[in-house]
C-alpha cells in the first residue's frame, strides 16, 4: 500500500487501485500518523494536532472512534477489499465515543493490523518508503550529496524524481487541521530547496553542452520559481547565469535590477555580495560557464527543521566587517550579569570558549551579548539550519562576506579550500568568530575551529553547543538555568530572583500593567516547575494573554502542549518547548536514548551505582558521559540528574518503548535494598551518616513508596498531575503494573526509622493510610508484623480517624502475640505513641517478655523507657527517673542520638512536672542540640514547647511566644496535627496570661480543631485544652463553665494513669474555688497538685496560674489557714490525691469547705 501527502491525501493499493479515505477528520488523522510512519505518536500529540490547544471535553473518545474507523478502513483495503471507504466516511469528523476494545481490535489492548495501539499512543505500521514525503526526503538528501560531490547527472535524476512526487500543495485537503499549516510549510520549503538544487545540477551540466532546449526550459522553470518567490536570491542568481549562458545578457541584468528594486522597496536592503558579484561579472561579460552553487543549507524532511533559504550575508570585502551577522535584540537581557561577566573574562584569556547547556537555557542570547560589546571585529554564524557538516565551512565563508566559489567560479574551475581562504582573510585580523548551535555538526565545527585557530593568531572563537567541541585548548562555560529562590524565601524577596524577573517582564509585555505581586505564589510555582529555563519561562509568560499564572501552573502537568506558542520569528526549535528538547533527543544514538528514557525512573537523580543497577545497561558510564556532554544530564557531586522538562520528554519516550513497568520494578527493588541496609545503622552510631545518605536518596525512596502504594494513575502517584513536580508530564510512568502488598509493607517498614528520626510522621502516615485502604483488615501472609506497623504509622501523626479502630485492634493483637521483638523494633515505639501506656498488668508482661531478649542496648533502652513511664504513671517519680536515666545510658553507649533525645526529653518532662525548672532547662537544651543534628522536626517541636513552658514560668512571655511559633513551624513541616495543636495551645496560654482573652480563645479553637482525632497524643492535647478553656472561663468570671471544663478532663479512666494531667486539673479546680470565694478549698486543691507532682515547693516556682490563685486564696483566708489547707492536700499520697479528685468528679462539683 502506498500513501501520498504531497498533494491531496491519497492511498493506493500495490496495483495502483485508489482507496477512498473518508471525511476531513479521518484524513487529518491519517496524515498526522503518516508524518512519522512506523513510530508511536502520543495520544496527547494526536489530540493536539487534530483539535488544537483547547480540545473539546470528548476529544479522547472521539480520537478512539476515529482510530477504530481508520484501522477498519486500512485493514479491509490491505486484505484486498479496497471498498471499505464507507467505513471511513465521516464528513463531520466524528464526535462519537470509542472504547479500548473498539480501538485495539484485540483483547489484550496491543492492537493489530496497520494501526497499532501502544501505552503512549498509536502507530501506523508502514515503512517510510511507503509515504511519498519520506521518499522525497531520501531522494532530496541523495541528490544534494551527489551535487556536492560533482555527480551532476545523477543529482539531476534524483532531484527530478523527488520533484516528480509532488501532485500539488502538500497536505492540500487537510490544511484546516491545527497541525497541518506548519507541516505543509516545512514540506514546501523543502520542495523549493530541492527545486533550486535541481536547477543547479542542470546549470552545471550546461558546462559540457551548447545551450539547448534543456537550458531554455530551465530558464522558464527558474522564471516560475522567481515569480513564486521573488525575494529568494539563489534562484535569481541561477536565472541570471542561465540567461547569460543562453546569450541573453540584457535579460540577466534586468533580473538583477528587478530584485534590487524589490529588496530596496520591501526590505530596505541591498542584494547580497554573491548576487552583486554575478551582476558585476555579467556587466563585464566575464562570467564563465555555469557552475555549482550549493548553499550551506539542508533539508530535514517533513518532520524536521528546514533551512531559511535566502538568508542575507554581510557586505563583502577583503575581510570581515565590524559586527557581521550579530543579531540585534528586541528585549533586555534579564538576570545574566554574572554569566556575561564570566564569559567576557574567559575570552580575555582563552581562544576557544564553548557555552554548553540544555536547549532553552539562553546560550545564543549570552553569546550575542558577549559579542556585541567587544572591541574586536565580530562574525556571527548561525549553524542551526545546517544538516550536513560539510556545509559548515561554506556557512562561515558566507557570514564572513567571502565570495563562495560555487557562485562565482574561478577561470580554471578550481575550487579553493574554504579553510585556507578564511585563514588568508583572518590571519592578520583580531576577530571574534561566534559559531552558534554546533551540536548537530559538532565534528565539522570542531575541525573548522581547530584549523582557523591554528592559522589565525588574532582569532578567538566563541561557540554555543549542547555538546563540547572536544578539542585541545577548549574552555567550557556551562550556562545554568536562571536562579530560582530557595523554597522558604519570602515572596517579596523571591520576586527579585532572575527567573521570576524574566517571567514578570515577559508577562508585562503581553499583558500591559501586569503586576507579578498579585500572583506571586503561582508565578513561583511556574518558574520552579520549569527549572528556571528561560525559553520555558518565556513561553509560559506568553500564555498570560489568556490565562492567569495560577491556571498556567495548574496545567504544567502537560507542559509540552501548554508551551507550544512561541515567537513566529524564532528558530523552529525555539518555538515550542517540545521542539527545544526534541532537537537534543534527535542527536542521540540509540543506546543513549535508551539510557535517557530509563533515567527518568529516578525522581531525584541517581548515583552511578544506582544507574547501573536499575537501568541494567552494561556501558552505563560511557552512556552517562555522552548524555552529560550533550547537556541532557547534569552532574551534581556524585549524582546524575535531569531537569524536569527534559525528564518529562524522555519519560514519554520510555513509555513509547514499553519499559516503564520493568524499570519501576527494578527501581523499587534497588531502593528497598538500600532502606533495609540502612535500617540497623539508624539505631547505632552510624545514624548521621546513614541519615544523610537516605536524605540524598529520599525523593526516590518516596517515589518507590508511592508507586508501591497508590493505584497507577491515581492522584498523588509519582508523575500524575498532582505530583508532577519532579516528573512533569512523565505521568506515563506507572500506567501499568500489579499491586504487591508484601513489597509495599516491607518498604514502609524499612523506611520507618528514617521517618521517625527525621520527625516526618506525616510522611509516614500518608502512604500507610493508602496502603491500608488497599489491603483491608486481612494482612498478607508472612507480613503480619509489617501490617501492624503500617496500622500504627497510619495512626501516628497526631491521631487517627475512628474508621481506623478495627485495624488498630488487629495490630495490637498481632504485636501482643509475638514472643520476641518484631522484625522492625520501631513498631513498639510507634505503638506506644499511638496507644499510650497499656494497662498495668499488660505493660509489665510486655516488659518482662522484652527483658528475656538479651543485652542488646537498643532493646534495653526500650525496656527502661517502658519502666520509666510505668513508674511515672503510678506516681513514683524517683523510680521513673531511674528508668529514664538507664535508657539514656543505653542510648549513649551505642551512639543512638534519637534514643538519647528521647531519654533527655522524658527526663525534662519529669523535671517540669516536679517543678525543677533549672534541671529541666539543662535537659531541654542538650536534647535540642542533638535533635537539631538529626533534623528531627517532631522532636524539635515538642522540645520548643517544653522550653516555652519554662519561659512562661520564668516570666519571659515574648520568648515563650517566639518558641511556640517556632514549634508550630516544625509541626507543620512534620505533618503532625497534634504537635501543631500543642503549639497553638501554648500560644493561647501566652495570650491568656497577658490578658488578651479574645486572642487566647481563637488559639484554643484552632488547636481544638487540629486534634479532633483518636489516639493517645490527640487525647493528651485535648485534656490540656479543656483545662486551658476552664482557666479562660474562670478569668472571664464564668464559674459554671470553668468547672465543667475541668471536670470533663476527669471523665473516663485514662487520667488516673496521667498524674501531670491530673495535677493540672486540680490546679484548675483551685481557680474555680477561688472564683466562688472559697480560699481554703483553693489552697487544698493547689496542695493536691503538689502531691500529684511530687514537688517540694508549696506554691510552685513562678507558675503564673498557681501564683495568681495562691495569692488570691491567701488574701481571702490569710497565710495560716492557707498553709494548713495546702499541707492537707499536699500531704496525700498520689493514690489518695487521685481518689480525692475522683470524689470531686463523682459529685459533679466542688465539695463545701465543711469537709476540710
Amino acid at each position: 500500500m502506498r500513501f501520498g501527502i504531497l498533494g491531496p491525501t491519497e492511498v493506493r493499493l500495490t496495483g495502483g487501485r485508489p482507496v477512498p479515505v473518508g471525511g476531513p477528520r479521518l484524513r487529518a488523522l491519517l496524515v498526522l500518523l503518516l508524518l512519522t510512519p512506523g513510530r508511536v505518536v502520543t495520544t496527547a500529540r494526536l489530540i493536539d494536532g487534530l483539535y488544537g490547544a483547547d480540545p473539546p471535553a470528548g476529544a479522547g473518545n472521539a480520537l478512539q472512534a476515529q482510530i477504530s474507523r481508520l484501522r477498519h478502513l486500512l485493514d479491509a483495503a490491505d486484505a484486498g477489499g479496497g471498498t471499505a471507504g464507507a467505513v471511513g466516511d465521516d464528513p463531520d469528523g466524528g464526535t462519537g465515543s470509542g472504547t479500548d476494545d473498539d480501538v485495539d481490535g484485540t483483547a489484550d489492548g496491543s492492537g493489530g493490523g496497520m494501526v497499532t495501539r501502544h501505552p503512549a499512543g498509536y502507530r501506523l505500521a508502514v515503512p517510510p518508503e511507503a509515504v511519498d514525503a519520506h521518499r522525497f526526503e531520501r531522494l532530496a538528501r541523495q541528490g544534494r550529496a551527489a551535487l556536492v560531490s560533482g555527480e551532476h547527472e545523477r543529482a539531476g535524476v534524483l532531484l527530478g524524481e523527488a520533484l516528480g512526487l509532488w501532485r500539488g500543495p502538500a497536505l492540500a485537503d487537510v490544511l484546516d487541521a491545527p497541525f497541518a499549516a506548519a507541516a505543509a510549510a516545512r514540506l514546501e520549503e523543502a520542495r523549493i530547496a530541492v527545486a533550486e538544487d535541481h536547477a543547479e545540477a542542470r546549470l552545471a551540466l550546461g558546462r559540457r553542452r551548447e545551450p539547448t532546449a534543456d537550458l531554455r526550459t530551465l530558464v522558464t522553470d527558474l522564471r516560475e520559481l522567481v515569480t513564486a518567490h521573488p525575494l529568494r536570491e539563489r534562484p535569481r542568481g541561477q536565472l541570471m547565469r542561465a540567461l547569460y549562458a543562453c546569450g541573453r545578457q540584457a535579460e540577466a541584468l534586468a533580473v538583477y535590477e528587478d530584485v534590487r528594486t524589490r529588496l530596496a522597496d520591501e526590505l530596505g536592503a541591498d542584494p547580497s555580495p554573491e548576487l552583486s558579484a554575478i551582476h558585476l561579472s555579467v556587466l563585464r561579460a566575464a562570467l564563465p560557464v555555469p557552475g555549482p552553487d550549493v548553499p550551506p543549507a539542508g533539508d530535514r524532511g517533513p518532520s524536521g527543521d528546514l533551512p531559511s533559504a535566502g538568508d542575507r550575508s554581510p557586505p563583502s570585502g577583503d575581510g570581515v566587517t565590524a559586527r557581521a551577522g550579530v543579531p540585534a535584540q528586541l528585549t533586555p537581557l534579564v538576570g545574566r550579569a554574572d554569566e556575561l561577566a564570566r564569559i567576557r573574562g574567559l575570552l580575555t584569556g582563552a581562544r576557544l570558549v564553548t557555552l554548553t547547556g540544555p536547549g532553552g537555557t539562553g546560550k545564543t542570547r549570552l553569546a550575542v551579548e558577549a559579542a556585541a560589546h567587544g572591541h574586536d571585529d565580530v562574525c556571527f554564524v548561525e549553524l542551526a539550519p545546517l544538516t550536513d557538516g560539510a556545509a559548515v565551512p561554506h556557512a562561515v565563508l558566507g557570514a564572513l562576506g567571502l565570495h563562495q566559489p560555487g557562485m562565482l567560479p574561478t577561470p580554471g574551475g578550481a575550487v579553493p579550500d574554504p579553510v585556507a581562504r578564511m585563514v588568508a582573510a583572518l590571519a592578520e585580523r583580531r576577530t571574534l568568530l561566534v559559531l552558534d548551535n554546533c551540536e548537530h555538526v559538532v565534528e565539522a565545527a570542531a575541525a573548522l575551529a581547530a584549523g582557523l585557530l591554528g592559522g589565525c593568531p588574532g582569532l578567538r572563537v566563541l561557540a554555543t553547543s549542547r555538546e563540547p567541541l572536544g578539542i585541545t585548548g577548549e574552555t567550557l562555560c556551562p550556562v545554568p538555568p536562571l536562579a530560582l529562590p530557595p523554597p522558604e524565601t519570602p515572596a517579596a524577596e523571591a520576586l527579585g530572583f532572575p527567573a521570576v524577573r524574566l517571567f514578570a517582564e515577559r508577562a508585562a509585555a503581553v499583558r500591559p500593567g501586569y503586576a507579578v505581586e498579585s500572583e506571586a505564589d503561582a508565578v513561583l510555582r511556574v518558574c520552579r516547575a520549569l527549572d528556571g529555563l528561560p525559553l520555558a519561562i518565556e513561553l509560559a509568560a506568553a500564555r498570560l494573554r489568556s490565562l492567569t499564572a495560577a491556571e498556567v501552573a495548574a496545567r504544567l502537568d502537560d507542559r509540552f502542549r501548554l508551551l507550544s506558542r512561541g515567537s513566529r520569528t524564532a528558530q523552529p526549535r525555539h518555538r515550542t518547548l517540545r521542539a527545544a528538547v526534541e532537537w537534543s533527543w534527535d542527536l542521540l544514538g540509540e543506546d543513549e536514548r535508551t539510557m535517557a528514557g530509563r533515567l527518568t525512573v529516578f525522581a531525584g537523580g541517581a548515583t552511578l551505582e544506582a544507574v547501573e543497577r536499575v537501568t541494567g545497561l552494561p556501558d552505563a558510564i560511557d552512556l552517562l558521559a555522552g548524555l552529560v556532554d550533550k547537556s541532557l544530564v547534569e552532574v551534581v557531586g556524585d549524582r546524575y540528574r535531569m531537569l524536569d522538562t527534559i525528564r518529562a520528554f524522555c519519560a514519554e519516550r520510555l513509555a513509547e518503548a514499553g519499559e516503564e513497568e520493568a524499570l519501576r520494578r527494578a527501581h523499587g527493588e534497588y531502593f528497598l535494598g538500600l532502606a533495609e541496609s540502612a535500617d540497623p545503622h539508624l539505631r547505632d552510631a552510624g545514624q548521621l551518616e546513614w541519615l544523610r545518605r537516605l536524605d540524598r536518596e529520599y525523593e526516590d525512596l518516596r517515589a518507590a513508596m508511592h508507586r508501591a502504594v497508590l493505584p497507577p494513575g491515581a492522584p498523588g502517584f509519582p508523575g500524575s498531575p498532582e505530583t508532577s513536580g519532579p516528573a512533569g508530564s512523565s505521568r506515563s510512568l506507572g500506567s501499568r503494573g500489579s499491586f504487591d502488598p508484601v513489597f509495599a509493607l516491607r518498604l514502609l517498614s524499612a523506611l520507618t526509622p528514617y521517618w521517625w528520626l527525621r520527625g516526618l510522621r506525616g510522611e509516614a502516615a500518608a502512604p500507610a493510610r493508602r496502603l491500608l485502604g488497599r489491603i483491608g483488615l486481612h494482612p498478607p501472609a508472612g507480613a503480619e508484623e509489617e501490617y501492624a506497623l503500617c496500622v500504627f504509622l497510619a495512626a501516628s501523626a497526631g491521631g487517627y480517624d475512628p474508621g481506623l479502630k478495627p485495624h488498630v485492634e488487629a495490630a495490637r493483637s498481632i504485636l501482643a502475640g509475638l514472643d520476641g521483638m518484631p522484625r522492625q523494633p520501631f513498631a513498639l515505639v510507634v505503638q506506644a505513641v499511638v496507644l499510650g501506656l497499656p494497662d498495668e498488668d499488660h505493660h509489665l508482661r510486655s516488659i518482662r517478655r522484652m527483658d528475656r531478649l538479651g543485652p542488646d542496648p537498643w532493646t534495653r533502652a526500650l525496656i527502661n523507657f517502658g519502666l520509666g513511664y510505668h513508674w511515672w504513671s503510678n506516681g513514683r517519680p524517683v523510680e521513673a527517673e531511674r528508668g529514664f536515666e538507664a535508657a539514656l545510658e543505653n542510648s549513649r553507649s551505642i551512639g543512638d542520638r534519637w534514643g538519647t533525645v528521647t531519654a533527655l526529653t522524658s527526663l525534662a518532662e519529669l523535671a517540669i512536672w516536679r517543678r525543677d525548672d533549672g534541671r529541666a532547662a539543662g535537659l531541654v537544651g542538650e536534647a535540642m542540640s542533638l535533635a537539631e543534628e538529626l533534623g528531627a522536626t517532631t522532636d524539635l517541636a515538642d522540645l520548643l514547647c517544653r522550653r516555652a513552658e519554662l519561659d512562661v514560668r520564668a516570666g519571659d512571655l515574648d520568648g515563650a511566644r517566639a518558641g511556640y511559633e517556632r514549634a508550630a513551624g516544625f509541626a507543620r513541616r512534620a505533618g503532625d496535627p497534634a504537635a501543631l495543636a500543642g503549639a497553638r495551645l501554648g500560644l493561647g496560654e501566652v495570650a491568656r496570661i497577658r490578658g488578651d482573652l479574645t486572642e487566647a480563645r481563637a488559639c484554643y479553637k484552632a488547636a481544638l480543631a487540629g486534634c479532633d482525632l483518636e489516639g493517645h497524643l490527640a487525647e493528651e492535647v485535648r485534656g490540656r485544652l479543656r483545662i486551658a478553656l476552664g482557666r479562660l472561663a474562670e478569668m472571664e468570671g464564668d464559674a459554671r463553665e470553668a468547672l465543667d471544663r475541668h471536670l470533663s478532663v476527669l471523665s473516663g479512666t485514662a487520667w488516673r494513669r496521667n498524674p501531670p494531667l491530673a495535677a493540672l486539673a486540680a490546679e484548675g479546680l483551685a481557680g474555680v474555688a477561688l472564683l466562688e470565694g472559697d480560699g481554703e478549698r483553693a489552697a487544698f486543691l493547689l496542695g493536691l497538685g503538689v502531691a500529684l507532682c511530687g514537688a517540694s515547693a508549696p506554691d510552685g516556682p513562678n507558675d503564673p496560674d498557681i501564683a495568681r490563685v495562691g495569692a488570691g486564696a491567701r488574701s481571702l483566708v490569710g497565710d495560716a489557714r492557707f498553709e494548713a489547707a495546702h499541707r492537707r492536700g499536699g500531704g496525700l499520697t498520689v493514690g489518695r490525691a487521685l481518689a480525692a479528685l475522683d470524689r470531686i468528679r463523682a459529685g459533679g462539683g466542688l465539695p463545701s469547705t465543711s469537709g476540710r
